[in-house]
């Protein structure tokens, strides 16, 4: 998910309460997995500089760091208030290797503190009002290029299901984000392709406030979806409508959301 723009000073709060969570090892192809919720600022470090790697250094966003941000991280105001799921590599002695994978959620009381969801800032989200006391936002989701065969995913999926069922809640958006470095033709395809068999029901759709100008790119190349896209849509994932443009990420935003009823049952079977 993309950054939030921002020149204020970093606002420091408390770190959320950590979800009481028990970390487990997760057997992922040839690779073992754990997952945990961070549980100090330290940690939440850990989250930020995976996230500048992969979105900075790799995707080549132009990150708007708030003034005093430590090199090396992504941080935006919205990170305060959410809780950070992490997936690490487990080795062999079962000491906790470095993070591989990690979402943010942002719970309906913790988005009221916040002033919104990170999502306010990028669509209209008139349609889902109804709907916002039982949602939680995932964002700033991404996963080291090593592992985004699936077993990261899944892990993290896995741990999401388990928190959204103690916490009542039953719905969960964000935004999938493609690279536009081609000018945007392949995002505008991707969309194209995607809205074809996954697209919302008309309650369930979003306006996106700076749209991607889709009607002056191609849309019929043959695209394969990025493999965290693939990852959710097999989880149930619906499109909420088009693309948001963001020009400092130069990605376009895909809104997506889930309801907890449609994971497939070998998600919400997981218990960490």
């Amino acid at each position: 998910m993309p950054g939030m723009n921002s020149s204020q000073d970093i606002v420091t709060h408390a770190l959320p309460h950590a979800p009481s969570i028990v970390q487990r090892p997760v057997r992922a192809t040839s690779t073992a997995l754990s997952v945990s919720w961070a549980r100090s600022e330290a940690e939440v470090r850990e989250a930020q500089a995976l996230r500048y790697q992969v979105f900075a250094v790799e995707m080549g966003a132009r990150l708007a760091l708030p003034k005093g941000a430590p090199a090396g991280l992504d941080i935006d105001l919205f990170d305060a208030y959410c809780e950070h799921l992490l997936v690490r590599t487990a080795g062999e002695d079962g000491e906790a290797g470095p993070v591989v994978g990690t979402y943010r959620v942002l719970t309906p009381a913790a988005a009221k503190r916040a002033g919104g969801l990170y999502s306010d800032t990028e669509f209209d989200l008139t349609r889902l009002r109804a709907l916002r006391p039982r949602v939680a936002e995932i964002g700033r989701s991404c996963v080291h290029a090593d592992h985004r065969s699936g077993g990261a995913i899944i892990a993290l999926w896995g741990a999401l299901a388990e928190f959204m069922a103690r916490n009542g809640l039953d719905t969960v958006i964000g935004c999938a984000s493609v690279s536009m470095r081609d000018g945007g033709h392949f995002a505008a395809s991707l969309w194209k392709q995607i809205a074809a068999t996954h697209l919302a029901p008309i309650d369930c759709q979003v306006r996106p406030r700076l749209p991607l100008p889709i009607a002056h790119l191609r849309q019929d190349l043959a695209v394969e979806p990025p493999a965290l896209i693939r990852g959710y849509l097999r989880c149930g994932a619906k499109l909420m409508g088009e693309p948001a443009w963001d020009p400092d990420f130069n990605t376009a935003d895909l809104p997506l959301l889930l309801r907890t009823a449609d994971l497939p049952a070998r998600f919400r079977r997981i218990s960490f």
